[in-house]
């Protein structure tokens, strides 16, 4: 088991054992006096770098732990909980039988979307704030915002932290903002450890933020190696500075310009890693993910326990999630990745992915009650399709040939048809490709709010068949919970 674990989970501890407080925000585990003060903290960073690195570790585990969105329920653990959030909201997973109940009327029928008082607004709210509080909890125990720690342990540990941390803001405006506005007041910003309930700020304060905690962290992490995957590092940062970018949409170039230099170091994951499970880390198309084993503890409350249909998981018996029919449709039929998912109309598993996503058991209900395949935060080819779509919306249209044929070509035994487009058919191929090669990941929500696209429902979904629903659509963004609303002043005030 990597270091990072072993004190990761110790710290984890400390962060998520306090989970059932009103309000995150006012979370004991944040004040316990039992903990170290902010002086103390910083006084024994500078001294030993593994303090620090020992608290990141916790931070990171909380993106692979159940109960971290405050929740029991079993689509409660962690990162890749929102990434199934996501993508059935986005269409593209369709919830195609519902035994259980996961998912059905809070996120397919957008129950959670149009009324404040379910659950799914407050864990949602209540993950990415907890990991906000984690990194500041770092960056303040390392001299706070402005300081550059001496240390190169510590000022890699530094940059990790910004570089989350604007990751989780960026998720929360993904998820809480309809498109980017600029003026509109969507969240609140807290930039401390000590900073307590907020009022809402505006879009353009949060997306400052980030930017400013990006460039901070690719300059941080230059020269970094990290131990493992699990650790952030410059091409991670960047590629997440291209995420923030393309959201905001004032500055394609540059977007493009962060995609592309996230991509040198890796290769594109090809031939049999296509079906070949998704399941193993040291995968080289792989630039960010952690690495689970039986030490870990995850189990049925995974992304596998309820994606993975030969897991012991939800999928195995009788809750399954499958791809979207029209976008199968859609996939050609040479296209290594239709070879992804079941096309057999005589099963219930029909368009499942069976062969994208499993165990490396593949044993059908599992030999394991402990999941130990890895879990997936991003790929290489994720910046190869954004390299593409920026290059694109910044009018360079040949760059976006190269970038989106580089990736197509290993997909397709031709795919010489992309030298043929432009303009929007350009921007429509790329908005597909990323749809096919990421589906099931996350970011096809992403995807569909930057190319302000219109979701139609095909016919393997439980409900909304058919219906077209636009990206800024009242139903594709996640309301301020209602707990927020009652204990957080500021809030409640500017809802009146």
């Amino acid at each position: 088991m990597n270091k990072i674990f072993k004190f990761g989970l110790l710290s984890a501890v400390a962060l998520i054992s306090f989970s059932c407080e009103k309000d995150f925000l006012e979370d004991p585990a944040l004040t316990n006096t039992n903990t170290l003060t902010s002086a103390q903290f910083e006084q024994a960073a500078a001294l030993d770098p593994e303090v620090t690195g020992a608290l990141m570790s916790g931070v990171y585990a909380l993106t692979f732990t159940s109960g971290t969105g405050g929740t029991g329920g079993h689509d409660d653990f962690g990162l890749k909980a929102y990434d199934i959030f996501s993508d059935m909201l986005s269409g593209d997973v369709a919830l195609s039988q519902s035994v259980y109940g996961w998912y059905r009327a809070s996120i397919t029928e957008f129950g959670a979307p149009q009324d404040f008082t379910f659950g799914d607004n407050r864990q949602v709210w209540r993950y990415y704030y907890r990991i906000v509080r984690g990194c500041n909890e770092v960056i303040d125990g390392l001299g706070g915002m402005d300081a550059t720690p001496e240390n190169a342990a510590n000022k890699a540990i530094m940059g990790q932290a910004k570089a989350l941390r604007a990751h989780s803001y960026f998720f929360l405006t993904q998820f809480y903002q309809k498109e980017y506005a600029s003026d509109e007041p969507i969240l609140p910003i807290y930039r401390t450890a000590v900073d307590r309930n907020g009022p809402k700020v505006s879009a353009k304060e949060i997306y400052d933020l980030m930017e400013r905690d990006l460039t901070d962290a690719i300059s941080l992490l230059e020269g970094f190696q990290r131990d493992n995957k699990t650790q952030i590092n410059q091409d991670v940062a960047r590629a997440l500075y291209a995420y923030v970018l393309g959201a905001r949409g004032t500055d394609y170039g540059k977007a493009y310009e962060m995609a592309v230099a996230a991509i040198s170091n890796y290769s594109v994951m090809a031939g049999a890693e296509i079906t070949g499970g998704f399941n193993n880390l040291a995968t080289p198309g792989w630039m960010w993910g952690v690495d689970l084993n039986n030490e870990t503890g995850n189990g049925l409350v995974s992304w596998w326990g309820q994606m993975d249909y030969y897991s012991y998981s939800y999928p195995a018996y009788g809750d399954l999630k499958a791809i979207d029919a029209s976008l199968f449709d859609a996939i050609p039929s040479n296209d290594a990745r239709k070879s992804q998912f079941l096309n057999n109309t005589n099963f219930a598993q029909h368009l499942m992915p069976l062969f994208k996503f499993y165990d490396s058991d593949r044993v059908h209900t599992g030999t394991s009650t402990i999941v130990k395949a890895d879990y997936v935060y991003m790929r290489v080819a994720e910046m190869h399709l954004m390299a593409a779509e920026m290059a694109a919306f910044s009018g360079n249209d040949g760059a976006a040939r190269v970038h989106l044929t580089n990736l197509v070509s290993t997909r397709v035994p031709d795919a010489s048809y992309i030298g043929g487009l432009s303009g929007q058919a350009l921007k429509d191929e790329i908005y597909l490709q990323t749809r096919i090669e990421l589906w099931g990941e996350g970011r096809s929500y992403l995807a569909m709010k930057r190319n302000q696209a219109t979701s139609t429902r095909g016919s393997n979904h439980l409900s909304f068949v058919g219906e077209p629903i636009p990206y800024n659509d009242e139903r594709m963004t996640f309301e301020i919970p209602e707990g927020e609303i009652q204990f957080n002043p500021f809030i409640s005030t500017q809802n009146q």
